[in-house]
């Protein structure tokens, strides 16, 4: 190969790796896409008290400073809670040591079943950070309604006595209180845990 053949190649190659360079450059000063679904601006929420196990009082504002995960369901759900939670859980362990800045909560829709006993047992499963809380029903109504989830009763379509319809995304919530994202049934949990780590990441 001549000498001037082997400048050509040297050049075009200090060429494309500038090129690559600055689109990487480029590509780390765009803002981050969530793979929840962004609230923008950011929703405040109001604060609210429920019963754990134990007739533990908790409140939403306990764990500001933190990432909150709120999640409507209950225990006798056949499919759609228990999957989310065990995506929640499985985005939790992917954590690491940042796991211990989140808080999930699982708030039940169906209070006439729940106890708080019976939540402990059940969202321990999944992770044994989880809480669940429980209320009078109309308690829970107000709260569920302040973050915009609907649930209905069905009569007679289970083995268990009724099913209940309800929203099954995950509200989460920044150190500050505020509603951040929802993620839809189905979000993965590595998905949820990389949009975890950047609210975190944030001051």
């Amino acid at each position: 190969m001549s000498r001037q053949l082997r400048l050509v190649f040297l050049v075009t190659a200090l060429i494309v790796l500038a090129g690559a360079g600055g689109w990487l450059a480029a590509s780390s000063l765009l803002p981050y896409e969530y793979h929840g679904q962004e609230l923008r601006p950011p929703q405040p929420v109001a604060d609210f008290t429920l019963t754990a196990a134990g007739d533990r009082r908790v409140s939403l504002s306990q764990f500001r400073g933190k990432l909150v995960l709120l999640y409507f369901g209950y225990t006798f759900c056949p499919d759609v809670c228990p999957t989310t939670l065990a995506e929640l859980g499985r985005g939790l362990r992917k954590m690491g040591d940042r796991a211990a800045d989140i808080q999930v909560i699982v708030i039940t829709v169906d209070p006439e079943r729940d106890t708080p006993a019976r939540l402990a047992e059940y969202v321990g499963h999944f992770d044994p950070t989880f809480i669940g809380l429980t209320g009078a029903a109309e308690q829970i109504a107000a709260v569920a309604q302040g973050l915009g989830i609907h649930y209905q009763k069905r009569e007679g379509t289970a083995a268990s006595g009724y099913l209940v319809d309800h929203t099954a995304s995950v509200l989460a919530l920044d150190r500050t209180g505020a509603l951040r994202l929802l993620f839809p049934f189905g979000a993965p949990g590595e998905e949820i845990a990389e949009d975890l780590r950047r609210l975190l990441d944030e001051r």
